[in-house]
């Protein structure tokens, strides 16, 4: 079991503390809002109203140590400084921050952040690579120019196996699972030599200019 830290509590924190606790971790919350806190406190471990940005109210509810830290403040970007700065100083190696645009993510990556959200952001991009191929189901960003996409079966590809379709040599991209819809069951390591049906999906990595050549085979 880890101990994690969420400071702030609106849908993003509160997910992200609810989904930590039902996994079986030790989750410690805080937020300034005494209502966010009264409706997440039966799904974590500890919730508290108080100031983040204030080390000593930090370490008061068990914050010292804590294997990571979530900072989800909204757009105050002080607020989220303060709240590094205070997580640091309390050797939190681990801090994840939501950001709400490209110069608040750059601050905390400098400030140290592991990782920085930009939860609009994201949705945005996985909205508008979805709409503008039916064949993409979901969109996963890995970095600059790379994904994981899941894609229905093209027809052509249907009843041929993957080692037929050579799909790492011809089309640099590499089949991760084979999700077969009809029994809603997620192959992660599939089988080379089966039979492609036109119930699957395919959890696919690559360039995105080699995905997005691959989700128009056999749409025109």
């Amino acid at each position: 079991m880890k101990r994690f830290v969420i400071i702030g509590l609106g849908n993003f924190g509160a997910g992200v503390a609810e989904t930590l606790f039902a996994r079986g971790h030790e989750v410690v919350a805080i937020d300034t809002n005494e209502h966010a806190v009264d409706r997440i406190a039966s799904h974590v471990s500890r919730a508290a109203v108080g100031d983040a940005r204030d080390r000593s109210v930090l370490e008061e509810i068990g914050a010292r140590q804590a294997n990571a830290g979530v900072i989800s403040t909204g757009d105050d970007l002080t607020a989220s400084i303060l709240a590094m700065l205070a997580l640091k100083d309390l050797q939190v190696d681990e801090i994840y921050v939501k950001v709400i645009s490209t110069d608040h993510a750059r601050i905390m990556e400098k400030l140290g952040a592991t990782e920085t959200i930009f939860p609009e952001r994201e949705s945005a991009v996985r909205l508008g690579t979805r709409i503008t191929s039916h064949a993409i189901l979901n969109y996963v960003r890995l970095g600059p120019g790379f994904s994981i996409q899941e894609m229905a079966v093209p027809e052509p590809w249907i009843g041929k196996s993957m080692r037929d379709l050579e799909l790492r040599r011809r089309h640099n991209i590499t089949v991760i699972a084979v999700h077969d819809v009809l029994l809603d069951r997620m192959v992660p390591v599939p089988d080379p030599d089966a039979p492609l049906k036109d119930s699957d999906t395919l959890l696919i990595a690559g360039a995105d200019a080699d995905l997005e050549y691959a989700s128009k085979i056999g749409s025109e």
